[in-house]
């Protein structure tokens, strides 16, 4: 499907001249990148539950567990959408040509981006402030006193009044936001190198740096961005801190442009993936080993600052080399209940916000396990905006929309139409 992370069709040979042909669909890539967006969705219900955490709704218990789940999420599922954003972005420019990338990005990502907004972000002190007064509970920390290091968190930037950049906040679509952003950079920068040495001679280096970011020292050269943007962003504390207004901030942009440009630079190599799912065992292995210590202290970050800038980025970068290649092994042809969520992912997270807060409030006093109530919010988050995706989105315009197609009704198929026969006695 065509969605921020990839089109709707197959990738196709990876040289900078001559005809593109089509080839068998990822699924297994179709998987990874709706786990990424519905892993936000995990996430966000979770952090309800972190102990001491500023977020958008709070319960009454904690959960010793939330914690580590914030933790081993935030290490690697953006710089996994980012990558698959730049893999099949990349596919879709030589496929078509850099006018039609930039126009259909515009099209699926700010377009909603602008159109989501008010309904994604903007309800969201409505519901607190009305959910917190009918529940007389006191308002969330996070919109008290700003947003924290714990997430996706709205309120003053810097935990004070909030200004007119805080008010047209981006929320949690900031990462629609950062991905247009540096879709536009690196096709101006693609344009120049192009303009100055020519589509064949500026390939090149771009096919180098695939071939290299597939073999296992690749895992090295991909972690420096991240490691980067921890440095730039003056804290290592709760790992990369999104941008909370329009403005970017480094330490995101440096981490994450560095997480699309490795996808570009491995779908310019036609047999990428390939290497990298090799080794998956290994990987997995080297991101719980890495990951562990992360854990240990209970705060997402040894002691070390140094220990953390080596740390959380080569764990990051493990999990996604890991993923890529269990998901290569497990999913090699269409499921169709992965192609819907697939599908269903990327409207699921722009409107999941509101309701999962909803939830959590109402839920917040219950005397209901943590486990127990963040598997409710779950369900009833995702049942909703499911049903309410095979009703409104899926077979209309808006499912073109965002996914670049229509497909029929699965959960509540239409009813077909049927000419009328004349009644016989």
């Amino acid at each position: 499907m065509a969605s921020p992370a990839h089109p709707s069709t197959s990738p196709s040979p990876t040289t900078d001249t001559g005809p593109r042909a089509p080839s068998a669909r990822l699924h297994h890539l179709d998987a990874l990148r709706a786990g990424a967006l519905l892993l936000g969705v995990v996430l966000h219900t979770v952090l309800g539950f972190v102990p001491g955490a500023a977020w958008l709704f709070q319960d009454t218990r904690t959960a010793w567990w939330a914690l580590p789940v914030m933790v081993v999420i935030h290490l690697f599922r953006m710089i996994l959408f980012m990558m698959l954003a730049g893999y099949f972005g990349r596919m879709v420019l030589m496929r078509r040509g850099t006018g039609s990338y930039v126009r259909d990005r515009l099209l699926r990502i700010g377009a909603p981006l602008i159109a989501f907004w008010p309904l994604a972000v903007l309800s969201l002190p409505v519901v607190i402030v009305a959910g917190s007064a009918l529940l007389g509970r006191p308002l969330p920390g996070a919109v008290q006193g700003g947003a924290g290091d714990t997430g996706d968190a709205q309120g003053g930037a810097d935990g004070g009044a909030p200004g007119l950049l805080d008010l047209l906040t981006p929320g949690q679509l900031w990462f629609l936001l950062l991905l247009l952003e540096i879709i536009l950079v690196v096709v101006l920068v693609r344009a120049l190198l192009v303009k100055a040495l020519g589509a064949e001679r500026a390939g090149r280096p771009a096919r180098a740096l695939g071939r290299v970011l597939s073999s296992p020292a690749g895992l090295l050269l991909a972690a420096l961005p991240y490691a980067a943007g921890l440095a730039a962003q003056g804290t290592i504390i709760g790992g990369i801190q999104e941008p909370t207004t329009l403005v970017p901030v480094p330490g995101a942009s440096l981490a994450y442009g560095g997480a699309f440009l490795v996808g570009w630079f491995l779908q310019a190599e036609s047999t990428s993936l390939e290497r990298m799912a090799r080794g998956w065992p290994l990987c997995l292995a080297l991101a719980c080993l890495l990951t562990a210590p992360l854990l240990v202290g209970g705060s997402g970050t040894p002691g070390s600052p140094v220990l953390t800038l080596v740390l959380v980025p080569l764990a990051g970068w493990a999990w996604v080399r890991g993923l890529l290649g269990v998901a290569a092994r497990a999913m090699d042809r269409e499921v169709f209940a992965i192609r819907y969520l697939a599908d269903a992912s990327y409207w699921i997270y722009l409107l999941h916000l509101p309701i999962v807060v909803a939830l959590g409030l109402a839920m917040a006093q219950m005397p209901l396990p943590p486990l127990v109530k963040v598997a409710l919010n779950l369900l009833l988050t995702t049942g909703i905006l499911l049903l309410a995706y095979d009703l409104m989105v899926r077979s209309t315009w808006i499912g073109r929309w965002l996914n670049g197609h229509r497909r029929p009704r699965a959960l509540l198929p239409a009813p077909r139409r049927t000419a009328r026969r004349p009644i016989t006695p």
